[in-house]
């Protein structure tokens, strides 16, 4: 896989500035690419995916306000054009690392989740954003029963690009609304 050059979205002109999911296509991140799309990116070496529909956009490293008696998993919160958007350590979250070092290349990239009807921003912190790439269905394995540092219920299945895995993760269950709350919840207690 390709790493991302200079110009894109990590060299960043203003705090929270940063490439929305379309621009990550538009941009020549993954222009002329078949397949259902995925952006990539780094946590503790290995790859892992997310579908690009599911990105809002990807933001510089920065600004996080640390919140007192929270797991480890939650970084603290970001004021994102106004709003309150809690940032998770995709590492702690899945549990296989600990807290993400950050580097130049540490970047939060910003998804939409929905929680009883109402629609509520959360970011994730990784090491690296690598690229856009698709992935043809008929390249997308189950998700194994064990053989990876990532509980099961986070991986929607493991893609193949270019005789490599990559770990596609199941966002809806990474960053299920309600478990997130029962780990504060824990953490308070």
């Amino acid at each position: 896989m390709s790493e991302l050059n200079e110009g894109n979205a990590m060299n960043q002109q203003e705090p929270n500035q940063g490439l929305v999911g379309e621009e990550l296509i538009e941009g020549g991140l993954g222009h002329d690419i078949e397949g259902d799309k995925f952006l990539t990116f780094r946590l503790n070496n290995t790859v892992y995916g997310v579908e690009i529909t599911r990105i809002k956009e990807i933001i510089e490293y920065g600004g996080i306000t640390r919140i007192p008696m929270t797991p480890p998993c939650i970084r603290g919160v970001i004021n994102l054009r106004g709003n309150v958007v809690p940032v998770v350590d995709m590492a702690e979250r899945l549990e296989v690392g600990h807290e993400t070092d950050v580097s130049r290349r540490t970047c939060v990239i910003i998804t939409e989740m929905e929680d009883e009807g109402e629609k509520m921003d959360i970011g994730f912190v990784v090491d690296a954003v690598d690229q856009v790439v698709g992935i043809h269905e008929d390249h997308i394995e189950a998700t194994p029963s064990f053989g990876t540092d990532v509980k099961s219920e986070f991986i929607a299945g493991m893609g193949n690009v270019n005789e490599k895995f990559v770990i596609l993760l199941d966002v809806d269950t990474v960053f299920d609304v309600e478990a997130l709350g029962t780990l504060v919840e824990q953490a308070i207690e």
